[in-house]
């Protein structure tokens, strides 16, 4: 059926690549979010006042406040759609970020308050009335939930929006609520137990556990997200196809909504590379990025790996650095002051969680290389790792 809706409401469905294509699948997910939790909210409400269950009303609150959250995701989804401004340079793809984060917040809120709700219906119980109109309603929104389940991890993976995803798991906590609910109606009228209050505290409590991962989730790419280790390694080797290309280091990547990356990196060239072919290359690699939806700065460091007194000087840093930790990679060295008294300068990245200190590392390559080469002095700059390159200088040699 999502199939068939895909290809009978959204023109050019195969082209998720395109920006237009991709907004209007998250309008289309959005439009078909509030017809379907509008007219469950109906029954339930209905459903409710029918029976006087406080969980089955509050299940209806739930779907007004899903039908609220495709109403946000719809906006969002059109906001984004705004091309770059004066004030906005890198344009409004992060709106649907926010109403992903909004979403996930309002599901918090009602979880909250479906708490607060059941607890009172714990502690004052009201009897709850047996019909088969609630049942058929109660039954019939599990389907539909699993179903738009369905349908937002299907465009979720087709646009890869993480705000789908998150309404995908809002239908799937949905299922969960309603069939508690459904499961205390048919306990009550077997049993006698009446345990309305109570499934309402406990599927208000697992609306609230979902909605604080969720929050965490839509928050991660407004804060500024790490790149995925795939994302990194595969612009490596991208770089790294390119003829006169020793290494790569220093990548910066910027998430401005989908389809909206920044991204600026350096690249170690030979350093008898004349000028002209150096820029050749990399005007050639920024085009390429570009081509792919990626606006791509990148900046050229000569790395001199010839027999040379500095090239030896260099690899004996390698070596010293391998030593220590060979998931430490440097860049950027220059050895200056030859042939005496040498001063060795180079940036160093450490890798997440590592016991050696600045100083440490510091203090271990100068004495190293002062064996090698007497009243030697070290200068090294410590680098943030943004979006760590595996390797650097040469490909560490």
């Amino acid at each position: 059926m999502t199939e068939l809706l895909i290809k009978t409401f959204i023109k050019n469905h195969g082209d998720t690549e395109n920006p237009s294509v991709r907004s209007t699948y998250g309008k289309f997910a959005g439009k078909v979010g509030i017809v379907c939790n509008v007219l469950l909210c109906v029954g339930k409400f209905i459903a409710g006042i029918l029976s006087g269950s406080l969980s089955i009303s509050a299940d209806a609150m739930n779907n007004l406040s899903d039908a609220s959250s495709s109403i946000i995701n719809l906006i969002g989804f059109k906001l984004s759609e705004k091309s770059a401004d004066s004030e906005h340079p890198y344009g409004h793809g992060r709106y649907e970020y926010l109403a992903g984060f909004m979403v996930a917040a309002l599901i918090i809120v009602i979880g909250a308050e479906l708490l607060r709700d059941s607890i009172s219906k714990i502690i004052h119980p009201t009897e709850v009335i047996f019909g088969i109109l609630p049942i058929i309603v109660l039954a019939v929104s599990i389907l539909v939930k699993l179903w738009m389940m369905c349908f937002y991890l299907n465009i979720a993976k087709r646009i890869k929006s993480e705000t789908l995803k998150t309404s995908a798991a809002d239908s799937r906590n949905d299922v969960f609520s309603t069939t508690a609910v459904l499961a205390a109606l048919i306990i009550a009228h077997f049993s006698g137990i009446n345990l309305d209050g109570i499934m309402g505290a406990i599927v208000a409590v697992v609306i609230l556990i979902g909605g604080i991962g969720l929050v965490k989730e839509a928050m991660s790419p407004l804060l500024g997200k790490a790149p995925s280790d795939e994302l990194v390694e595969s612009i490596r080797e991208k770089i790294l196809s390119y003829d006169g290309i020793l290494g790569t280091h220093d990548l910066m990547i910027h998430d401005y909504g989908p389809g909206r990356m920044f991204a600026s990196v350096h690249v170690e060239v030979p350093a008898d590379m004349s000028l002209v072919d150096c820029h050749d290359i990399i005007d050639e690699i920024e085009r390429d990025f570009l081509a792919n939806g990626m606006n791509m700065l990148v900046h050229p460091d000569p790395v001199v790996s010839d027999d040379t007194e500095t090239g030896k000087a260099t690899a004996a840093l390698m070596e010293i650095i391998n030593g220590i930790d060979k998931r430490i990679t440097v860049h950027d060295i220059r050895i200056v002051g030859a042939p005496e008294p040498k001063r060795v300068i180079f940036d160093c990245v450490l890798p997440p969680n590592t016991e050696h200190t600045h100083s440490e590392i510091r203090d271990t390559v100068t004495r190293r290389l002062c064996e090698k080469y007497p009243d030697c002095r070290v200068s090294i700059t410590f680098d943030d790792g943004y979006a760590s390159i595996p390797k650097s200088s040469a490909e560490q040699e």
